[in-house]
């Protein structure tokens, strides 16, 4: 599903215009990126949680040329799905 889709789904569930529910998907979008850059995490009920988890700097190959690299630590986000949305999958 694109956003746009997201977008027109959103707006014809909620009765909201597509405009009124992209601003809202927008600002979820501009809150989570905000709280998972403090490293905290992100809960949302019958969902799941947004986490930030760092990644140890580690060893890889250049798949073209076969030749070790450095690949350098960082962090990533991560999603555990919740009870309820296991529960629908």
């Amino acid at each position: 599903m694109t956003k746009a889709e997201l977008v027109a789904e959103i707006a014809k569930k909620s009765k909201l215009s597509k405009a009124d529910a992209e601003r809202a998907i927008n600002s979820f979008v501009d809150v989570a990126k905000k709280t998972l850059k403090k490293e905290a995490r992100l809960a949302l009920a019958g969902f799941g949680t947004f986490v930030v988890s760092k990644r140890k700097a580690r060893k890889g190959r250049n798949p073209r040329t076969g030749e070790t690299i450095k690949i350098k630590a960082s962090k990533v986000v991560r999603f555990k799905a919740g009870k309820a949305l296991k529960e629908k999958l």
